[in-house]
């Protein structure tokens, strides 16, 4: 929803499937929640240790192959990135995210299942306005061929590339702003992708043990090896736009600004998003106005509003 309120949904939506990476059941429970809660986790499996864990920037613990954030108490909960994007995109501001172990399921690899399931469910505003992050100045990572940067902006734009040896994948590079309606109609149904030679190494290394066709996109040299083949020509780097939008909302309000990646993935997007916070005149945190509106992610439809996309 794009509003200059804050948003909850109608009432809650509950998923199940499999995490990608350990392999486990999972299930979660999105309930609404108040004005000006914000996103968090609260592990249901858990009762001794304080479970609830801050969707925040500064609570991520771990980058490896997925996003997982901590609370102080090492209560953990890993592979947010797709439903973090997911809520993004729809514009929910406020959302209290039951899950009954320390992994989100994957679902089909995207972020379509949290979307549908969302809408379907229905969002509603809320007395409060929204807040906006507005970058104010660069900031940039540069960390040899992967680089990572924000710059100003009237709205929220992704500029992604990548580069992979596989000729199934290649070069590929999209430019988005990410508002009215873009992420639903673009980005969402992207899937997660590997290359199947490194599917083993990834499972010796305990990751990926949930991983399978229904849940990821395997390229092999040239051939994709889901019957089904790409969902888009460019879906790779669609869904890296995807992850990004899921770690940047760990900034805790909408960007108003433009992310560039080049062969980024969570950890730089993270350490890119502590180095913003870090850096004196970066950032301004502002109520929304009725002229942000038009550059916020969110689902609602403005024929004036023209998204940019290459």
């Amino acid at each position: 929803m794009q509003s200059i309120y804050q948003t909850t949904l109608r009432r809650p939506v509950r998923l199940s499937g499999i995490g990608l990476h350990m392999g486990r059941p999972a299930r979660i429970v999105i309930n609404p929640a108040g004005a000006n809660h914000g996103i968090w986790f609260r592990r249901t499996d858990l009762s001794v240790r304080d479970a609830m864990v801050p969707a925040a920037w500064d609570a991520v613990s771990d980058t490896t192959m997925n996003t997982c954030i901590s609370n102080v108490d090492g209560v953990t909960v890993s592979t947010i990135e797709h439903l973090m994007a997911a809520l993004q995109g729809c514009g929910v501001t406020n959302a209290l995210i039951d899950i009954d172990g320390p992994e989100v399921p994957i679902m089909d690899g995207s972020s379509a299942p949290f979307v549908n399931a969302i809408l379907a469910n229905g969002i509603v505003e809320q007395n409060e306005k929204r807040m906006v992050l507005r970058i104010l100045k660069e900031v940039s990572i540069n960390e040899g061929e992967v680089q990572a940067s924000l710059v100003p902006s009237d709205f929220f734009e992704v500029d992604f590339t990548i580069e992979f040896d596989a000729v199934a994948i290649g070069l590929q590079t999209k430019r988005l702003a990410v508002v009215n309606g873009a992420f639903v109609d673009e980005i969402m149904d992207s899937r997660t992708f590997v290359r199947n030679a490194d599917v083993a190494a990834l499972r010796e290394n305990g990751l990926a043990l949930g991983g399978s066709l229904d849940n990821a996109v395997v390229v092999d040299g040239e051939l994709i090896l889901n019957p089904e083949g790409f969902r888009h020509a460019d879906e790779c780097v669609r869904h890296k736009i995807l992850d990004a939008v899921g770690d940047l909302a760990l900034a805790g309000a909408p960007i108003m600004g433009r992310y560039t990646g080049q062969r980024a993935g969570h950890g730089v997007t993270n350490r890119l998003l502590r180095k913003l916070f870090s850096t004196p005149g970066a950032v301004r945190l502002e109520t929304c106005t009725p002229a942000d509106v038009a550059g916020l992610p969110g689902v609602a439809r403005q024929p004036e509003v023209m998204r940019r996309s290459a």
